[in-house]
């Protein structure tokens, strides 16, 4: 029966585990001087080791014949372990046994002493997944454990552990394996199963497992299944859903010339090709990284991204046409898109979308920009301070001032807390009406009727609120709040009013211009 890659090649000693030097040194030093803890914690990303290494450190201290510290592979304990038939070595994952029973069975029988070797070893995978009731229970054994028990709990996610079991265990951290040592021992096996590779497609795949070794043989397994001959750039491609780093290059080069069109085709042609979407947006995210990286750290560029000298070269010659502000811009379209595209059956509507805003992202900059200034000064006027004057162009001609808008007759401070007060009501139990009504300013109270203004660009909204329903319900809150039946009166501002306001614009005609400024109105007398 066939067996997958990562399972032929998993390491039966500790010369075999790749990638994790320091930790296989620190465990070796403690075989020769006979320093073993009760308890370690092996934590780190997917496919690093963790597992592999408990068992290489178990089969090593029951080992009836070591070898410099190293497991002979050949004595009854080594044999039971590798056959899994081993009454010492106990594996135990924690996501199917997670429960108190579990652990309270495990403490009941770890009194008892090993069979062969000198240790009863417990592996308990995915430890952050035990029950709260369960890790009380595992406390008390791992303070006080018989002598010949040692406890090997390995995790994805060491920060879900208790403080207090994290405090009893000696920690290793195992670090994500870099690609060019994952290339070299995909080429190993490659070798001892006869089939040719070229270099770019094993640091493809490389870069693909993220520092996992177990993903990359899972990988290579799948392309040598796939493969006719070899593997190469478009095998890894195909079975990765990868458009592949020319494509890249081509499609960020679209991208960062704000052409549209040429991207749009691009996306065409990969989806003709039946690329999956949350793929390519991964890509496209990782490439505007590299080419910000690129940007920023210069030379180091190729050991940061663990790239070749020729990917770097080129990365460093495409980030060289744009600045780090524009391709954040670009990844924060992209990330947002990414996170949508999990939850949309439209994923080609979503990166079309992606794609357009991001070439569009000069014109989209301008006006946030525009708005931000514009909300800023409404500010400025509100309060009552000056804005900053612009710098003035030397021969612009200056247009006269504006009249003096008119003083604004005193508003009741009462009537106008009361008024506040029925918007807090209607904001509480008719959230649509409000967010109209809120556009109005109160300006006074004449005989039963409230009278409240919109500006002229609010025209619209004013009209909203005069429909019936809407009318009824603001009536009925504001009788409520003023005591006594009164009736709302939503008014629009005219254009001569708003004209008669330009000392209040002052501000904005200094921002912008005045032949930047038009006054609309949008309910002529």
């Amino acid at each position: 029966m066939y067996q997958a890659l990562y399972r032929t090649w998993r390491p039966a000693r500790f010369a075999d585990i790749v990638g994790q030097d320091a930790i296989v040194r620190t465990l070796l030093n403690q075989i020769h001087t006979g320093r073993i803890s009760h308890a370690y914690l092996f934590c780190g990303s997917r496919g690093t080791g963790k597992t592999s290494t408990a068992k290489t450190f178990a089969r090593a201290l029951n080992c009836l014949d070591p070898q410099d510290g190293e497991p002979c592979g050949k004595c009854a304990a080594c044999l039971d372990e590798q056959s899994g038939s081993s009454m010492d070595v106990i594996e135990i994952d924690a996501a199917s046994n997670n429960g108190v029973d579990e652990i309270r069975d495990l403490r009941d029988k770890i009194m008892y002493p090993p069979s062969i070797g000198k240790y009863r070893v417990y592996i308990i995978d995915e430890v952050h997944m035990l029950s709260a009731g369960a890790f009380n229970a595992l406390l008390k054994t791992l303070e006080e454990p018989p002598a010949h028990a040692v406890f090997i709990l390995a995790t994805t996610e060491p920060q879900r552990l208790p403080a207090t079991i994290l405090s009893r265990c000696q920690r290793f951290d195992f670090h994500r394996i870099r690609a060019e040592v994952i290339v070299r021992h995909m080429t190993r096996v490659l070798e001892a199963q006869g089939v040719p590779a070229t270099h770019q497609a094993l640091e493809q795949i490389a870069l693909a497992a993220e520092g996992g070794m177990r993903d990359a043989l899972s990988i290579l397994d799948m392309c040598i299944s796939y493969a006719e001959g070899g593997i190469d750039e478009s095998t890894v491609n195909q079975v990765l859903g990868s458009s592949g780093r020319a494509f890249m290059f081509e499609f960020a080069r679209a991208l960062l010339s704000e052409d549209a069109a040429a991207a749009l085709t691009l996306v065409d042609q990969l989806m003709r090709e039946g690329r999956d979407v949350q793929v390519f947006l991964r890509e496209i995210i990782a490439h505007m990284r590299a080419l910000m990286l690129a940007q920023i750290v210069g030379a180091e560029t190729a050991e940061l991204l663990e790239l070749t000298q020729e990917d770097a070269a080129a990365l460093s010659e495409q980030a060289a046409s744009t600045s780090p502000e524009r391709l954040m811009a670009i990844m924060d379209i992209f990330l947002a898109a990414e996170k949508d595209a999990r939850y949309v059956s439209h994923g080609r509507v979503l990166l079309e979308m992606a794609v357009t805003r991001a070439c569009r992202r000069g014109k989209v900059e301008d006006v946030s920009a525009l708005l931000a200034r514009l909300d800023q000064l409404e500010r400025q006027i509100a309060s009552g301070v000056a804005a900053p004057a612009r710098h003035a162009t030397p021969n612009a001609p200056r247009s006269k001032p504006a009249p003096a808008a008119p003083k604004p007759a005193p508003v009741d401070g009462d009537d106008a807390a009361r008024y506040k007060a029925a918007l807090d009501r209607v904001k509480k139990s008719a959230i649509d009406i409000f967010a109209i009504a809120r556009r109005g300013e109160f300006r006074q109270v004449h005989g039963d009727e409230v009278v409240v203004e919109f500006d002229a660009g609010s025209a619209a909204m004013a009209r909203i609120m005069e429909m019936p329903n809407n009318m009824e319900r603001m009536n009925s809150i504001l009788s409520e709040c003023f005591g006594r039946a009164v009736r709302y009166r939503p008014t629009v501002q005219s254009a001569e009013q708003a004209a008669n306001k330009a000392g209040d614009l002052g501000p904005i005609y200094e921002a912008f211009g005045r032949e930047n400024v038009q006054v609309i109105d949008e309910n002529p007398e």
